[in-house]
């Protein structure tokens, strides 16, 4: 549904901390799916862990604030469009398996509610069908 180019449009990041390599669902407002290609040439690997490179798992927990922005952002308004998409709490963050060079990440994030504008997702990161990563976030929009 969205491309690179399409996330970069949306999202202010950019190589190495652009964590999204493609939107391939989305239902407006409410659930936005969204890939991550996790390559050995990732910036990270060389220090986490020497001889046993596993992605972090904060930069798991980015790459699904990162989706949830994108859902968010296009749910919202023009006015909503001239500002930056801040990521503000997480909770519940729990990390059931470690993520290697050459997996896929399914970052699924379902929004929960819009209150006040601050966006709560709760979100989930699957690896070849298996639950990896879930945790509840929450964000804001502020201006840049």
């Amino acid at each position: 549904m969205l491309d690179i180019n399409e996330i970069m449009k949306i999202l202010p990041h950019r190589y190495p901390f652009l964590l999204v390599d493609r939107v391939v669902e989305h239902e407006p407002g409410k659930k936005i799916v969204g890939i991550k290609n996790v390559t050995i040439n990732e910036p990270f690997f060389p220090g986490h862990f020497p001889g046993h490179p596993v992605m972090p798992g904060v930069l798991q927990i980015e790459a699904m604030a990162q989706v949830g922005g994108i859902l968010a952002y296009l749910a919202s308004n023009d006015d909503i469009r001239q500002k930056v998409c801040y990521f503000v709490a997480i909770d519940n963050a729990k990390f059931r398996r470690p993520v290697m060079p050459g997996d896929q990440l399914r970052i699924e994030m379902e929004a929960i509610s819009n209150r006040r504008n601050i966006w709560c997702f709760n979100g989930k990161v699957f690896v070849d069908g298996k639950l990896a990563t879930e945790a509840e976030l929450k964000a804001t929009f502020a201006d840049k």
